[in-house]
């Protein structure tokens, strides 16, 4: 008897289309140079506008989510949206990954829990980046919300751009291909790092490698750091062609 696929959950904002098209890339990419094979699951928070009042309201959500997935015997879940995390208080990722944790628990199909917002952090520490530059696609404060939680986790962040777009499916609908010129309104002198973007939401897979051949540096986005953790816990090599140097399988 074969092993039956791994199955991955995601806690999701109503509004988020782009989560369930770059995890499933990433693992798909996965499977053409690994064994191991995938399905993936979903459950939705309600959220349109990226506001602090909206973000709070839906991760109260969360823990419901957390159950429906657990219901389905997901073998890792992941919480996605990076925001929504940071907006909440300084190293809420840890609170909010051991409450939907216990969740499942309790429920009886305990699994490890991800959330964007860790998963990034984890990201940078694993490439040992103690200075890095960022895209974000929030208004400027929700932008300073999340540098300022990256600095509070020990990474500085020499600069920043945000691209000041407040509706969720509008993130969504950017072209990636735009990173390309966005990234070069930033000063990259001495960073260790590129994230393109710190949001979930916003998307960049295909130009994450085509940027990092360009800089000769790490270039990462909350969603390749969330498909690195989500590997990780699974106690599964962390190998994905043509993602950037986090999944190279060197980390």
């Amino acid at each position: 008897m074969t092993a039956r696929p791994i199955r991955i959950g995601q806690i999701v904002p109503s509004s988020n289309v782009t989560m369930e098209t770059e995890i499933p890339a990433l693992l798909r990419a996965r499977e053409a140079i690994a064994p191991e094979r995938f399905t993936f699951h979903s459950s939705r928070m309600r959220m349109r506008k990226v506001t602090k009042e909206e973000l709070a309201a839906m991760d109260a959500d969360s823990d419901r989510c957390a159950l429906e997935l657990s219901d389905a015997a997901v073998d890792v879940l992941g919480y996605a949206c990076l925001v929504a995390i940071m907006s909440m208080g300084q190293g809420y990722h840890r609170v909010s990954e051991a409450r939907l944790h216990q969740c499942t628990v309790e429920n009886g199909h305990a699994a490890p829990v991800v959330t964007s917002a860790g998963a990034l952090i984890e990201g940078l520490k694993a490439l040992e980046a103690k200075r890095i530059a960022l895209v974000a696609p929030y208004m400027k404060p929700l932008t300073q919300m999340v540098v300022s939680y990256i600095e509070e986790e020990g990474v500085a962040v020499a600069d920043w751009l945000a691209l000041e777009i407040p509706d969720n499916l509008e993130v969504a609908a950017q072209d990636p291909i735009h990173l390309l010129d966005h990234y070069k309104r930033l000063d990259l002198t001495g960073i260790d790092a590129l994230v393109l973007s710190a949001c979930v939401q916003m998307p960049s897979l295909p130009s994450v490698q085509k940027i990092e051949d360009a800089i000769g540096l790490p270039v990462v986005s909350a969603a390749i750091c969330t498909a690195h953790q989500m590997l990780t816990r699974l106690g599964l090599p962390t190998g994905v062609p043509g993602a950037g140097a986090l999944l190279s399988g060197r980390y």
